[in-house]
C-alpha cells in the first residue's frame, strides 16, 4: 500500500514537472513559432491557456507558481513584452486564478466560473492599461487583439474547464 502511494505521489510530481517544463517552453519559443507559421499567436492568449490547462490538469499551488512565472520567463528570455506589461499580465493572470477558484467555490457551474474568471480579469487589464496608457506609462494601443477572438478564445476556454474539470471538483 505505501509503495502504491508513494508511486502515485511520485507520477503526480512527475507530471506536474512535466507540465510546467512545456509550458515554460512553449512561452520561451513563442516568438519563433509566430514568425515560422505568419501568424500573431498571441491572439489567442497562451499564456491564458496554459493557465487553463494548468487548472484542470495541476494543482491549485502549480496554478498560481505558473501565473506568476511565464510573465517573467517571457521578458527574462525573449525581452517581450516590455517589464511593464509583464507585470501587467503576470497580475490579470494571478487575478484569473485568483478569480475561478473564488467564484467556484460559490457556484457549481464551471462554465460560468471559467468565463467569468477571465471576463473580470480582462477588465482588470484594460482598466489598468488605460490608466497606463493615458498617463504615458506605457506606449501602444489599448487593444491589439480582436475583440471577437477574446470572446471566442474565453467560451473556448471555459468550455475546455467544463469538460475537463474532474480534478477541479474533487479539490473544492
Amino acid at each position: 500500500m505505501n509503495y502504491s502511494l508513494t508511486n502515485w505521489l511520485s507520477f503526480e510530481k512527475s507530471k506536474v514537472l512535466l507540465f510546467d517544463l512545456l509550458a515554460i517552453l512553449v512561452i520561451a519559443f513563442l516568438p519563433s513559432i509566430s514568425h515560422l507559421v505568419a501568424f500573431p499567436i498571441y491572439y489567442l492568449d497562451p499564456m491564458r491557456i496554459i493557465i487553463i490547462a494548468s487548472l484542470v490538469l495541476t494543482t491549485k499551488r502549480n496554478t498560481y507558481l505558473i501565473a506568476l512565472l511565464l510573465p517573467l520567463f517571457s521578458v527574462l528570455i525573449s525581452s517581450h513584452p516590455s517589464i511593464i506589461k509583464s507585470t501587467l499580465i503576470l497580475s490579470e493572470l494571478l487575478l484569473n486564478v485568483f478569480l475561478f477558484y473564488a467564484i467556484s467555490k460559490k457556484t457549481s457551474n464551471l462554465f460560468l466560473s471559467g468565463f467569468a474568471s477571465i471576463f473580470f480579469s480582462k477588465v482588470f487589464y484594460y482598466s489598468a492599461k488605460y490608466i497606463l496608457l493615458s498617463t504615458a506609462v506605457m506606449a501602444g494601443s489599448l487593444i491589439s487583439t480582436p475583440l471577437v477572438i477574446q470572446i471566442g478564445m474565453m467560451i473556448l476556454l471555459s468550455l475546455f474547464v467544463l469538460f475537463f474539470s474532474s480534478k477541479i471538483m474533487q479539490s473544492k
